[in-house]
């Protein structure tokens, strides 16, 4: 195994550090939205039950426990349930717009390295090319086959290399973006439902 990533030349060695990255990220990403899914499920089932017997501080207890973005937002609303629908509306959308950037926390830097894994491995393809160009136009008609074999394997390695890092942190990058863009729309939806039971539109 090391013998192959040693084939792949110092380009080799970013590869494999966005390779790390991509991997943390996704493990972290995958664990956060597990972990919010779970314990919003909980904050809403307990804050429908909370606020149908009228305990607010129940409810804002619960949404402190929680933590969770959902929390955040749910929390600023019933302690703004005093002031009217348009305020508490504004003020509310204002903690929506704070906490949203918490889903897509690290999905650019995801993306990025995606992009950047392809282009490191292209560019090993055309170092690597060069080098192999170099030993058939110094060595005679086949030049040094060693070494014209070395930089063909430099070539093809770092593209492969770059093209396993860069396929699954795409497919990761535009998964969770979706799993991002959900969470805030289910967030969305039952800020809009709790605002309309503080208001007493529904019971």
């Amino acid at each position: 195994m090391f013998d192959l990533l040693k084939s792949g030349g110092i380009l080799m060695i970013p590869i494999l550090i966005c390779g790390l990255f991509a991997t943390y990220i996704i493990i972290e990403r995958c664990v956060y939205f597990a972990s919010i899914q779970k314990r919003d499920r909980e904050l809403r089932k307990n804050l429908e039950e909370a606020l149908a017997s009228g305990e607010f501080t129940a409810a804002d207890a619960f949404c402190t426990r929680t933590g969770t973005p959902l929390a955040h937002v749910a929390k600023k609303a019933i302690d703004c349930r005093k002031l009217g629908e348009s305020a508490m509306r504004e003020i509310v959308q204002c903690e929506l717009d704070a906490v949203a950037p918490q889903f897509d926390h690290w999905l650019t830097l995801l993306s990025t390295i995606a992009n950047i894994s392809t282009l490191l491995g292209l560019f090993g393809t055309v170092t690597g090319n060069i080098k192999a160009f170099g030993v058939l136009g110094s060595g005679g008609t086949m030049g040094n086959p060693a070494v014209l074999a070395s930089s063909i394997s430099e070539a093809l390695m770092t593209t492969a290399a770059g093209l396993f890092v860069a396929i699954p942190a795409l497919i990761f990058s535009n998964y969770l973006s979706r799993r991002a863009d959900k969470c805030i729309t289910e967030m969305e939806g039952t800020v809009t439902k709790l605002i309309l039971r503080l208001t007493g539109r529904v019971m």
